[in-house]
């Protein structure tokens, strides 16, 4: 056990900073083995602070060279330096302070700081890594104005970037170069960026909105000239959107993409200088699905919509994360939907919320939205900061209305460009803007867990009312028993036999102004309440939270025809999906139990025969009909499980494939003339109605080989005669899944003989190995930890294989014999002392020890092998702490 544990930090501790630095210039002489770095900042005491306020700088693995004050030099005993910061006991109110510290980024696996990647430098400073670079007020709420230059050799490092506009370049002896670039917005240290390497540009441009030229430049290796283009017209699609819709104007003259293949998050805003992995910013139909397309519009257009939410308006400390990061990801993903299918874009964020964020709540690292500390930061960037805060924004926006939360968006930013701020400050703009009061809303922002509802619906043919009543709860999460009603709006319908039904609630008088009288939204904000519908004129289904207007668990008692009357007939595409599910999940769980008694699986009628409507119903969006027929994945089902008892992951697995090969069997004939139908060798196109074909195309394969030989046959033809590495990806996948080892060993090494050069082609490849429900699956992914394409220090290959089996192969990771968990083990303790951020990242399938029947006392008992690691990162002490707690 460690003999020190890390300090928890708390929000309700923060105080303002003592000092301001207003300016700041850097200056760094790269070389090969080492920098230096040259800090000169003027700093000012903040107006009350005590002036015998010490001044405190951050600083981790730096060797101080020299130290000046007021162009002094200051010897030994007038500042302290620990493992963590500079102190200086003694400063005047205002004055300038000169440091120069030396480094070596070619040493540093964090990958946070100033690192290389390859042949290049680059950093990654968010949340905590400028410290790694020279010693500053590394917190959010300092920020200033920089002017940087860079030094290094001119053949090798032909390219230098910084944040804002380059203002001076220069030849310098020796063969080196420089260039100095500078921002005129403050920021804080987060948004910093620095990139030296020999790169090759794609160049264009963007006239905004008030008529200025906005060169757009994306920097990768020459090699990936030809994947940018994607990248490049979803950069300017997004510019175009923010102004039209948050009217978001872009602020300087040139804005930077660079690739990186060493990274551990997606990508980063700096400001001007968006640094990207490459997974997130190259396409091209060779080497990228149509999922990888979308990613990388989504992506691109998240890093910038973060300009104005979260550069020029940015969060006053690490707690108040999601005020940049939820309200961005709401902002991404309402681009997404009017570029490509709402509905489906809705479903696919559903589909993480209710697999990772809802098992994230349910477990020992959950946590508000806003959380109250932390050990680590790093430790939450989670999907409950992310994608439960972006839910928390689309519930304002659906409580306000579209218009008024323009006006308070509006309002933000016009209110707070060039602050740090809070949560608190989002809220009060859009109350400001709206008269709307937010004050019970502020619930979702401080308490943890996922409401449960439970509705219930009588009807009175008499009456020829509906009386829907709603309850709500909020289990207990750690730190947190009791838990207060929150603010949920539930947009709801009522489903007659001839369609969606008029609405009307008691005492109301008819509304001839509304366009859609089958629709609205409900607020529940007590633990129980009750609406009563009139005018009712038959027994209806209703048809609950539609759009997935709240992240909740909701319960409704319907039965299998209910479900099968939304999937078929309701006006909302999301409920109709969210039925096709609940069905399969009752069908599945049935199967399950048969399976357990030992009875042969007897697959419900009724499903098969849904499915065969919805596929033969080609007035529907394809893309939607592939989601629907899709079956429920076996960790969704699990933490469905977990959530009242706990999860049998052999019997999951067992109950769907035998409900996959009953759909695959049963409508054999549909899946070939399904096939045949969409199948198509004409040149790629990666626009909505080609995905959305490719999509049901290839689940049409995916039980063509499910079923027969005939269909893997079918499956290896996609694979050798694809146009695409969509098509060519999802025949490889059929042929891995449900080829005989011959086929399957064939095709895979056929696939790295031809991609080997490709590292986003070879990532999909190991990714796919790692994932495969094989009985020798963890001697594969072992193979694959030694091959020549795998490398421990590059955060995707590690996710593709690691993080794959974990968290992408339930039955194998969780082996009756605790070997997956004890691979896991041993791979996060040798990567804690590489890049702690990654290893306690993969650390999330042993923190739900409690879920698993059968297997939590082999999970526990490796954490508790890593509890007694000496000297654990904070990264994963926490994480493991936490879990054990």
């Amino acid at each position: 056990m460690r003999e020190a544990q890390p300090a928890t930090i708390y929000l309700k501790d923060y105080e303002p900073p003592a000092y301001r630095i207003e300016q700041t210039q850097l200056h760094f002489a790269l070389h090969e083995d080492y920098a230096l770095v040259t800090a000169t900042l003027s700093i000012a005491r903040t107006a009350g602070a005590p002036e015998t306020q010490a001044l405190v700088l951050h600083g981790q693995a730096l060797k101080l060279e020299s130290i000046q004050l007021d162009g002094n030099t200051l010897g030994e005993g007038t500042y302290v330096i620990d493992e963590a910061s500079l102190t200086l006991e003694a400063v005047p109110g205002e004055f300038e302070l000169r440091t120069v510290v030396r480094i070596e980024p070619q040493n540093n696996t964090s990958l946070e700081g100033l690192y290389k990647s390859r042949t290049m430098f680059c950093t990654q400073c968010e949340a905590e890594g400028f410290r790694k670079i020279t010693y500053f007020l590394d917190r959010p709420d300092v920020m200033s104005i920089y002017t940087v230059t860079v030094e290094a050799d001119a053949a090798r490092y032909p390219v230098l970037l910084s944040n804002g506009n380059c203002v001076a370049t220069e030849a310098l002896a020796s063969g080196r170069h420089s260039a100095t670039w500078h921002d005129p917005f403050p920021k804080p240290a987060y948004l910093f960026a620095l990139v030296a390497g020999d790169l090759s540009v794609v160049e264009d441009s963007f006239t905004t909105c008030s008529g200025r030229e906005v060169d757009l430049k994306i920097f990768v290796e020459p090699k990936d000239l030809d994947k940018c283009d994607h990248a490049m017209d979803s950069l300017k699609r997004s510019m175009r959107w923010d102004e039209e819709t948050f009217g978001r104007e872009y602020d300087l003259d040139i804005f930077n993409i660079v690739a990186v293949d060493d990274f551990n998050m997606g990508a980063m805003e700096n400001k001007s200088l968006n640094i990207f992995n490459t997974s997130c910013v190259l396409a091209s139909p060779d080497t990228t699905t149509d999922a990888g397309y979308q990613r990388v519009e989504s992506i691109v257009a998240h890093e910038y919509f973060h300009n104005w939410s979260g550069n020029r308006v940015t969060c006053r400390d690490w707690f108040q994360l999601s005020l940049k990061e939820g309200f961005t990801v709401f902002r991404d993903a309402e681009f997404s939907s009017d570029m490509g299918s709402r509905t489906v874009k809705r479903v696919e964020d559903v589909t993480v919320l209710r697999t990772s964020q809802f098992a994230e709540d349910a477990g020992p690292m959950a946590h508000p939205v806003r959380p109250d500390s932390f050990i680590e930061i790093s430790n939450f960037y989670t999907v409950t900061v992310y994608e439960k805060g972006a839910e928390v924004v689309r519930m304002i926006h659906t409580l306000l209305g579209a218009e008024s939360f323009r006006r308070g968006s509006d309002l933000y930013f016009q209110r707070h460009d060039g602050q740090a701020v809070t949560c608190e400050d989002f809220v009060l703009a859009m109350e400001d803007a709206s008269g709307v009061d937010l004050g019970l809303f502020r619930r979702w922002y401080s308490q943890a867990g996922t409401p449960e509802v439970s509705a219930s619906g009588v009807y009175d043919e008499e009456a020829q009312t509906y009386t829907l009543t709603v309850a709500q709860r909020t289990p207990p999460t750690p730190g947190q028993t009791d838990k207060q009603p929150v603010v949920i709006p539930l947009a709801m319908g009522l489903l007659g036999d001839a369609g969606n039904l008029p609405l009307r609630l008691e005492g109301e008088l008819p509304d001839t102004e509304t366009s859609d009288n089958t629709h609205r939204v409900l607020t529940v904000d007590s633990a129980e309440q009750r609406f009563v519908f009139t005018g009712v004129n038959e027994a209806p289904v209703p048809s609950l939270l539609r759009g997935f207007s709240a992240p909740v668990r909701l319960d409704y008692p319907y039965t299998r025809k209910d479900l099968q009357a939304l999937i078929s007939h309701d006006a909302d595409g999301f409920v109709r999906w969210d039925a096709s599910q609940q069905l399969a999940v009752q069908v599945i769980m049935d199967v399950q139990a048969q399976l357990d008694a030992g009875s042969e699986p007897d697959v419900d009628p009724l499903l098969i025969d849904s499915v065969a409507a919805v596929i033969a119903d080609t007035s529907l969006d394809p893309a939607m009909v592939a989601m629907m027929v899709t079956l429920p994945g076996e960790n969704y089902l699990a933490e469905l499980a977990s959530h009242t008892g706990q999860a049998d992951v052999d019997g999951i697995h067992a109950a769907r494939d035998s409900v996959r090969e009953a759909l695959a069997s049963a409508l054999s004939e549909q899946w070939q003339s399904l096939f045949g139908r969409l199948h198509s060798v004409e040149p790629y196109q990666a626009s909505g109605p080609e995905i959305a074909r490719r999509s049901l195309c290839n689940a049409a394969l995916g039980y063509l080989s499910a079923d027969s030989v005939d269909g893997v046959e079918l499956a290896l033809a996609q694979y050798h005669g694809a146009n695409n590495m969509t098509d060519r990806l999802a025949g490889l996948q059929a042929v891995a899944y449900f080829g005989n080892d011959v086929q399957r060993d064939a095709a895979l090494a056929d696939c790295f003989d031809k991609w080997h050069h490709e590292a986003l082609v070879v990532n999909q490849w190991l990714q796919l190995q790692a994932m495969l429900p094989l009985e020798d699956a963890l001697s594969r992914v072992q193979a694959l930890m030694a091959h020549d394409a795998f490398d421990l220090r590059n955060p995707n290959k590690v996710r593709a294989v690691i993080g794959a089996f974990a968290s992408g192969n339930p039955v194998n990771f969780h082996r009756r014999d605790g070997a997956g968990y004890r691979f896991l083990r041993e791979q996060v303790a040798v990567l804690d002392g590489m890049n702690p951020q990654i290893a306690s990242r993969l650390l999330g399938p042993l923190t739900k020890w409690r879920n698993y029947q059968g297997r939590g006392d082999m999970m526990r008992a490796e954490l508790e092998e890593l509890a007694a690691v000496s000297g654990l990162s904070p990264d994963v002490f926490e994480v493991v702490s936490r879990s054990l707690a």
